[in-house]
Formats: structure tokens, C-alpha cells, sequence
């Protein structure tokens, strides 16, 4: 298979992908009148790396989508994220460190094993900004748009089932949109608090 055979396998992929969780995260059934559907139900903060050269480090908040489904394997729902970050990377040039600004939305898909399960996997592809340009002493974004997909494990933590923490694995990269195009994968621990149910 050909790079341009490879690239448009990518882009397609992330395009349904995206579309999927967005016909998802469309399908969640609306929010109750008294609840002001600006005000997010959780919180978070989380921290990775990426190729021991690059640190970031996120603030967000989510959106619950009052959605669930029952499956075999257990009860799927969702949220839609909303991220500010920061990312800095150290180099080897006069300049010592790079500092990149990642805004971000995300529909995410969150799966619990079972009916009980405090333990969940979970899924999400969306849209970013970084700014300016990335670049590593290896590696060089093209563009300033991105896509960014994780794969997560995460438990549900407190008597209230407030509190979560999850361990993911997060890829941005532009989908062969332009070249160079290298992707950069990061490894982030993330808390996240949920100070309202619905």
C-alpha cells in the first residue's frame, strides 16, 4: 500500500470516527430546563509526556450527554470534553524550550464492563488547535489544526462516585491533511471531578 493509499485510509477513518461520536453525542437526550446547558458536570486536570522531550499539561471540563446504552459486555455512555493546555518541550538549540498552547474539543465514548463496574474504557476523537506549530528537535507539525484520539482506563473513585482517574494513551496528529505530518503520542494521568448528577 502507497503513502497516499495510507493517507486517505487515515483521513477516512478519522472522518467516520469523528462522525460517528458526533451522531452519538446528537442522539443524547437534552438536558433538563432547570439545568443551564453551559455549565459542565465535571472538571479536570491531568499531565503526560511524550518521548521524554515533551510535558503537557491540561485543564477541562465535560459535558454528560444524559445517554446510555446496555450491551453484553456492559453499559456504554458518553461526554464531550472541552481542554486547555499547555505543552513544552525542551531542545537543543539556543532557544531551550518551546512552549504550545492545545485547545481542544472531544466527543468521548465510556465503557463499563458489567453492570456494576467501577472500571471503564473509554474512546475519543476530536478537534484541536496548537499553537504555534509543533515542533521537537525530531519533528515538525505542519498545520495548526489537528485531530486528537485516546484510548483510556480509568476507575470511578468515592462513596458519591465523584472522583475518577484515568491512565491515556492520546495522539494528535492531522490526519495527512498536509506533510510532515509525524503524529505525537503522549502518556497522560488524568483526576477528574463530577460535582453535578443529573
Amino acid at each position: 500500500m502507497n503513502t497516499a493509499a495510507v493517507n486517505t485510509f487515515i483521513r477516512s477513518s478519522l472522518a467516520v470516527g469523528l462522525l460517528t461520536l458526533l451522531s452519538v453525542a446528537a442522539d443524547a437526550a437534552p438536558r433538563p430546563r432547570d439545568v443551564n446547558p453551559w455549565v459542565p458536570d465535571t472538571l479536570f486536570v491531568q499531565a503526560g509526556e511524550a518521548n521524554k522531550a515533551t510535558t503537557a499539561y491540561s485543564v477541562g471540563a465535560g459535558w454528560n450527554w444524559d445517554w446510555s446504552r446496555r450491551y453484553r459486555i456492559g453499559v456504554l455512555t458518553g461526554y464531550t470534553e472541552a481542554t486547555v493546555g499547555r505543552w513544552r518541550t525542551d531542545t537543543n538549540s539556543a532557544a531551550g524550550q518551546y512552549w504550545f498552547t492545545q485547545v481542544g474539543i472531544t466527543p468521548v465514548l465510556r465503557l463499563f464492563p458489567g453492570s456494576e463496574s467501577l472500571w471503564f474504557g473509554e474512546i475519543g476523537i476530536g478537534a484541536n488547535y496548537i499553537s504555534p506549530l509543533y515542533r521537537t528537535d525530531g519533528k515538525r507539525f505542519s498545520t495548526e489544526i489537528n485531530f486528537g484520539d485516546h484510548a483510556a482506563i480509568g476507575r470511578i473513585l468515592g462513596d458519591r462516585r465523584q472522583g475518577s482517574v484515568a491512565l491515556r494513551l492520546q495522539h494528535f496528529s492531522n490526519g495527512g491533511i498536509d506533510v510532515p505530518n509525524p503524529g505525537e503520542n503522549f502518556l497522560q494521568l488524568r483526576y477528574s471531578f463530577q460535582f453535578r448528577t443529573r
